[in-house]
């Protein structure tokens, strides 16, 4: 049985006073968590210019995860104001995320504080 995703959004600034929007995930991301994903990341609206995703407490991703997360990369993308960053993974998903291309979109980090640090 799959855990339910769940998303929580939170604002932190840089040592530079720039605002980060952090959308914490939860659970498992699954073709289950496409609508949980997309109206999280759509909320943001356009005046959020910079978002990591937290995925440290992620238990699970699969390909139908994978594909709603380069979805959200994409329209970040598209948009051409915004940029992602992406933290948390563990050392396989690191490994998955850059071999499917994501690293081409979002910058990867190891933990929030270097995250941050690259904003």
């Amino acid at each position: 049985m799959q855990a339910v995703t769940t998303v929580n959004e939170r604002t932190v600034s840089t040592t530079s006073g720039e605002s980060i929007t952090l959308i914490c995930l939860r659970g498992d991301i699954s073709s289950a968590s496409k609508d949980v994903l997309l109206n999280a990341y759509h909320r943001l609206g356009n005046t959020v210019s910079r978002v990591l995703l937290d995925f440290t407490a992620v238990d699970y991703i699969n390909s139908s995860g994978i594909a709603i997360i380069i979805q959200m990369l994409l329209e970040a993308g598209k948009a051409g104001t915004r940029t992602v960053g992406i933290f948390g993974l563990s050392p396989h998903f690191q490994k998955v995320f850059t071999m499917v291309g994501i690293s081409k979109y979002a910058s990867l980090h190891k933990d929030e504080a270097a995250a941050l640090a690259a904003a």
